[in-house]
């Protein structure tokens, strides 16, 4: 468990704060001075950190990992976000190869709706998996809005992975079945291609931070591709 996720932003471009436009017709805007944009602090994830002596996912250690994300990207710290912050390793003891962590804002099943974010830490699987029909709801139909960062979102259709996904060992020996990838940045939405299939998610350079919108969200109607996932995630 000693695998370390590095982001380094040593330098970033400088900000031109010229003016443009102008008042009247053929006066000319003063420019103002350039100004030196501020460095963002490094991002450094050390796996073998986020667990104890005897290899348990401290989750305490998790959240901090996720704050850390949203310090970087001036995601808005609100209260309530780190006691409500769902964070897992999948019992894998890869958090930072294989994880996630997400805030559920509301999960109406009565009126069937649904919003949350997720949180994905640079180089994090989201694990392959697929939703039935609930209980007494309705298989979910999501899709992901990008906020800050990078996704590969993936899921059914012509295979295109990137060279920079690198699926963990830990995750099927390093197998999925989907392969068809949507690069997401912030503003691009991606819905799911079709109810019940499979989909998977993998964090940019960056990370990524996301809303995800839905009808609604049963525990008991997800299922994973990797069966020993499947089996922690039911509580089997």
């Amino acid at each position: 468990m000693s695998k370390i996720q590095k982001l380094n932003r040593r330098s970033l471009l400088k900000a031109a704060g010229t003016v443009t436009g102008a008042a009247l017709v053929g006066a000319a805007a003063p420019a103002s001075p350039k100004v030196e944009a501020a460095e963002k602090p490094e991002l450094e994830f050390d796996n073998s950190a986020l667990y104890d002596a005897q290899g348990k996912f401290d989750v305490d250690k998790g959240k901090d990992a996720v704050l850390a994300l949203c310090k970087y990207h001036g995601y808005p710290v609100f209260p309530g976000l780190r006691e409500n912050l769902w964070v897992s390793d999948y019992n894998t003891g890869l958090f930072t190869s294989l994880g996630l962590a997400a805030y559920m804002f509301i999960n109406n099943e009565a009126d069937r709706y649904m919003l949350m974010d997720l949180f994905l830490l640079p180089g994090q699987m989201l694990p392959e998996h697929w939703h039935l029909d609930g209980e007494t709801n309705p298989a979910k139909r999501e899709g992901w809005l990008v906020r800050w960062g990078a996704s590969h979102i993936v899921g059914i259709g012509e295979p295109n992975l990137s060279k920079d996904i690198v699926i963990p060992q830990c995750h099927m020996g390093g197998k999925v079945t989907t392969e068809h990838e949507v690069y997401a940045t912030p503003g691009v939405f991606v819905p799911l291609a079709k109810v019940k299939t499979r989909h998977w998610q993998y964090g940019g350079p960056e990370g990524a931070i996301l809303t995800e919108v839905a009808n609604v969200h049963t525990n008991s109607a997800v299922r994973h591709s990797d069966p020993q996932l499947n089996k922690h995630f039911l509580g089997e």
